[in-house]
């Protein structure tokens, strides 16, 4: 079977998670996204089973303020058939805390849509936007520095290699991000963060050699209490491909209400359009509802129905109906 080498993999890694139970510095990682999906209507011959994503990996704090961590990443990937899955190093990093200050190294998670993403907090069932839809990538060989002024004010600054960790190549340009993250109360959060991604191509665009960075821009805001959340963000992302004007925008809103805290309640809707209409096929508007019901520690399980339509002529409405679950240690 074709999930087979990863089950193994698990349990060769059981040991190590045992270990780290009684390692009082160290901890084993282990996150399985898996999903069961069938499509109706237009997209009725879409159905089967998935496995999005197999985090493995570990992290030890060799010291009160200094953490190592590695992580494996096997997941899906463009460059091959459905069927397979590649492995890739999601994070091989080092970690140093200071006071307020937080610098990290190496292959590490950037920056760009972390405060997003864990808002959202079901990366399991779908990511967040800029993730989502190549705004940008979850992780890159960079350096970072986060401090904290106070409780109701942050800043962020990151250098990255711009290719990602599944392209880890450098060339002669590098991405440069920061970010501001306010919390006038503590359940309300907004932030701004800008990156320019430079670049040694020249393109031909209209006839006119050229050079031009991709740029990145996002706001965001949310609140959130023990009960209810809601979040906005704005997502603009210039000069795609390295080729000028070439643009696209993202809009995404999501909610949940949570009875209890073994169930939440939740609703997301996207909005993805490019300017001139240049990438039209993907310019879509989708829209995401369930029900989580956090089985134990570890489990997690949310039947949602998934509807898109994009703005293509020859594209109709499409809706699935997805079970998704989590496995995280």
């Amino acid at each position: 079977m074709k999930y087979t080498r990863y089950i193994v993999i698990l349990i060769l890694l059981f040991p190590l998670f045992l270990y780290a139970k009684e390692d009082k510095k160290g901890s084993a990682i282990i996150t399985v996204y898996t999903d069961l999906h069938s499509g109706f209507g237009t997209a009725n011959n879409e159905r089967g089973f998935g496995l999005e994503r197999a985090y493995l990996g570990y992290q030890y704090k060799i010291q009160q303020n200094l953490t190592v961590k590695v992580i494996a990443d096997f997941g899906q990937s463009k460059e091959v058939r459905d069927l397979e899955r590649i492995g890739f190093i999601k994070n091989a990093m080092v970690e140093w805390k200071y006071g307020k200050l937080q610098l990290k190294g190496g292959l590490i998670g950037t920056t760009q849509f972390k405060i997003q993403e864990d808002f959202w907090n079901k990366r399991y069932i779908m990511k967040s936007l800029q993730d989502e839809y190549d705004f940008g990538s979850s992780a890159d060989i960079a350096i970072s520095a986060e401090y904290d002024f106070n409780d109701k004010l942050g800043i962020d600054i990151i250098l990255a290699n711009g290719e990602g960790y599944k392209r880890l190549q450098v060339g002669k340009g590098l991405q440069y991000g920061g970010g501001i993250t306010i919390r006038p109360i503590r359940e309300l959060i907004f932030r701004i963060y800008g990156s320019y991604n430079e670049t040694d191509k020249s393109l031909s665009y209209n006839n006119e050699l050229v050079k031009k960075g991709i740029v990145n821009l996002a706001t965001f805001t949310g609140f959130k209490n023990n009960r209810f959340s809601i979040a906005l963000e704005y997502n603009l992302m210039r000069n795609i491909d390295f080729i000028k004007n070439q643009n696209k925008y993202g809009i995404s809103l999501y909610s949940s209400f949570n009875p209890n805290k073994k169930i939440s309640i939740y609703g997301r809707y996207d909005n993805l359009y490019s300017n001139k209409g240049w990438d039209i096929n993907n310019d879509c508007n989708s829209g995401l509802f369930g029900v989580e019901f956090k089985l134990n520690e570890y489990i997690k399980l949310s039947p949602n129905i998934r509807i898109y339509k994009c703005k293509s002529d020859t594209e109709k409405i499409k809706t699935y109906l997805f079970v998704n679950t989590s496995f995280e240690i």
